[in-house]
């Protein structure tokens, strides 16, 4: 591991993050992600310097088909901002996902106006 690695595996590891289970070096062929948690289908990457931004498209494209939300940080930014990094990843773990088929008449929605 990299030190950013061990950085932000100390703040992912055993179910820290509320109670979600992060993986290290997770294999998701014919890529293996940095940090997982499978139970959100988040993907956390850390990027340095050997990162290149066409391989990372490429990558990002094909986890997003699989049904993966990927989210990128700089190895130096979990060094020296780790908490921004955690408060980002709890940001995104704590948007709800949009459902792949929402109702055409807007059920459910909180919607103000009275139909007719």
């Amino acid at each position: 591991m990299t030190d950013a690695e061990f950085k932000l595996w100390q703040r992912l590891r055993a179910a820290q993050l509320n109670g979600l289970k992060f993986r290290r070096q997770h294999p998701i062929p014919p890529y293996i992600a940095d940090f997982c948690c499978v139970a959100q289908r988040l993907i956390v990457e850390l990027d340095g310097s050997q990162h290149s931004e066409q391989t990372d498209a490429a990558r990002t494209r094909y986890l997003e088909t699989q049904g993966w939300r990927i989210l990128r940080f700089w190895d130096n930014d979990v060094l020296t901002q780790t908490e921004a990094v955690i408060e980002a990843i709890w940001n995104d773990i704590g948007k709800p996902n949009p459902h792949p088929n929402p109702s055409p008449d807007g059920r459910g929605a909180s919607n103000t106006e009275q139909l007719p």
